[in-house]
């Protein structure tokens, strides 16, 4: 079957912090056995489709690159200037589906569905009735009256095996969640849809034209950088794009949508208690990552990947360590993370949007230590890779290199550094760093100077397209 998998990558997962950051987010972090949620989600699809499209922020670029290479997969990378929502996304993709006809699957990139063959299975028995034009939407089996998602009232079944949406439901208090269940006809809304393209794009000129025009004319003006698979869609054309869910926007108006249940484990990974499910509890109910401890606890949850961390006599806490930042919080109180993440953007806390370890599209680097005029870097490269040639006029740097070797060029010096050698970089010097091997180079950077912040940065070339200014 003839499926076009469309992963939707937005969101900044603030209900994670202090583990995902808007740099960073929850689809990009290696949450599950070391994989991330978008690197789960491609191996889900690639059944259908070798080459997949994925929408993302310009931000998030490599990321999504780096997760496609890791799996050996091909995709088109849709970068939308700035975030408008499901909706906009999804006009994206249709828009630049290749056949009208395309049947199109658009999953979340940061769900989790263990049960891989049942949900291929699943999707595929939505596929008749996405053929004849309708819009397929999937709904998950509830297990308890959650108040974390929204709901779908399935009515009657249709000879093509899905059944006919009587309403949709935004998320419900307890009290309504439980009452909603009694009716046995109540889906948990997955945000999993099947269409055709132009069924979509159809029922968005229905329903949401502005919409459609404004991603109509940034793609008709969109630019491609074929090396990476970027398509860039024009920003003057799409900022005036209305931020809208395509729940809003069409589902719950639209008269041919249909639902397909899923029987499967499913989590959309929403907040830290839904993250502690997937982790085995003790006799206590403590759940515990990492080097955590949990002493004459019960439901207990600590996520500690980088140190001991013990707690002693609690009970229904979230506990989750950082390098640089911590969360204690009540169970009960885990749905509040994203206003606590919008607290701390306030106070311009730097830890709200980014981790200490940043990631780049030639590696990543560390933020060990700082102090007045003084910073220490832990930077790794990946094989093949290199950093812009570039200049700083505030800043001198020394690099050691401690793993790997490393190619250095330094005004019209270019030298090899093996490991436990090191070199100066005056300030104001041509450079540029670059790994000739096929195993990880890792240096210890210290700058020093009057300004240490990562705009003075002249580049001179890149790779990676990256403009002056431009750190992602």
């Amino acid at each position: 079957m003839k499926i076009h998998p469309v992963i939707l990558c937005g969101g900044s997962g603030t209900r994670l912090w202090p583990l995902s950051r808007k740099s960073f987010p929850k689809q990009f972090v290696p949450l599950i056995d070391g994989q991330s949620l978008l690197e789960l989600t491609l191996g889900r699809v690639a059944a259908w489709n070798s080459t997949i499209t994925l929408v993302a922020s310009e931000e998030h670029r490599f990321m999504v690159l780096d997760s496609l290479l890791k799996l050996n997969l091909q995709g088109r990378i849709v970068l939308e200037p700035e975030g408008r929502n499901t909706a906009a996304a999804m006009a994206l993709a249709a828009i630049a589906a290749p056949k009208p006809e395309d049947l199109l699957l658009f999953c979340p990139a940061d769900h989790f569905i263990p049960d891989t063959p049942l949900f291929q299975k699943t999707i595929e028995a939505g596929a008749a009735a996405a053929l004849q034009g309708h819009l397929v939407t999937y709904g998950v089996m509830p297990t308890s009256p959650s108040t974390a998602y929204g709901y779908i009232e399935r009515g009657q079944g249709r000879a093509d095996g899905s059944a006919e949406v009587l309403r949709f439901i935004e998320k419900p208090d307890v009290a309504k969640a439980q009452q909603l269940l009694l009716g046995g006809q109540m889906l948990w809304n997955a945000g999993i849809f099947l269409s055709r393209a132009d069924a979509l794009i159809a029922a968005l000129e229905q329903h949401a034209p502005d919409i459609l025009q404004a991603c109509r004319e940034s793609m008709a003006q969109a630019t491609q950088e074929p090396e990476h698979g970027f398509t860039r869609p024009n920003a003057k054309a799409f900022l005036p794009c209305r931020s809208q869910s395509i729940d809003y926007a069409v589902m719950e108006q639209h008269q041919h949508v249909c639902v397909v249940p899923f029987a499967g484990q499913w989590s959309d990974v929403g907040s830290w208690n839904a993250v502690a499910q997937l982790t085995p509890p003790d006799e206590s109910g403590n759940r515990t990552v990492g080097q955590g401890l949990a002493i004459d606890s019960e439901r207990t949850y600590i996520h500690a990947p980088h140190r001991p961390v013990v707690t002693l006599g609690t009970h229904d806490l979230l506990v989750v360590d950082t390098p640089d930042a911590v969360l204690v919080a009540h169970a009960d109180m885990a749905e509040d993370v994203k206003q606590l993440v919008s607290l701390l953007e306030q106070r311009q806390i730097q830890q709200a949007l980014t981790h200490r370890r940043v990631a780049r599209p030639w590696g990543w680097y560390d933020s060990l230590d700082q102090g007045e005029r003084f910073q220490v870097k832990r930077i790794g490269v990946n094989p093949g890779a290199s950093l812009s040639l570039q200049k700083h006029h505030h800043r001198a740097e020394h690099w050691v290199v401690v793993k790997g070797t490393a190619e250095v060029t330094r005004d019209e010096e270019v030298m090899l550094l093996q490991e436990n050698q090191s070199t100066y970089i005056p300030l104001g010097s041509v450079h540029r760093l670059h790994n000739p091997g096929k195993v990880e180079l890792e240096i210890i950077e210290i700058q020093s100077g009057s300004y240490l912040g990562e705009d003075d940065i002249v580049r001179l070339e890149d790779q990676y397209g990256r403009t002056q200014g431009q750190c992602a």
